[in-house]
């Protein structure tokens, strides 16, 4: 695992510890409108609101350097999610309700591994697709 994966799920896990109903309503609606918006005609904008969900769980930490953390991971996994492609779609909205469930759930452990699971598999798909572009 990169360490890019791993800073993302202590940040997961550090934003469940800390989770306010605020936060839920806030990381809820951004799945919500990700799902709402259509993958395969503007792919670049939804992958963008795929990616705002880390700076949704970096405000939820309450922490401002974790939040800074956070925030670049929005930049990195917009990439990402361009390079993947709208075959991601289904694939990243799946595991944010999975991490959800976590959330709502306040299993933070479980939604750290979620988001480090997701992420690895999403590097590993971006690196595919590098290679057969």
């Amino acid at each position: 695992m990169t360490d890019e994966v791993l800073i993302q799920g202590t940040i997961v896990r550090a934003a469940c510890e800390r989770m306010e109903s605020e936060h839920l309503k806030a990381l809820s609606d951004s799945v919500r409108q990700a799902a709402c918006l259509p993958g395969q005609f503007a792919w670049d904008r939804k992958a963008a609101v795929h990616a705002e969900i880390f700076n949704l769980l970096g405000d939820a930490t309450g922490d401002p350097v974790l939040a800074r953390v956070a925030g670049l991971a929005v930049g990195w996994t917009h990439d990402l999610a361009l390079t993947v492609g709208p075959v991601a779609d289904s694939i990243i909205l799946n595991s944010r309700r999975r991490l959800l469930r976590c959330l709502l759930a306040g299993d933070a452990d479980g939604a750290g591994q979620e988001m480090e699971r997701h992420l690895s598999g999403l590097r590993f798909m971006g690196r595919v697709a590098q290679c057969c572009a």
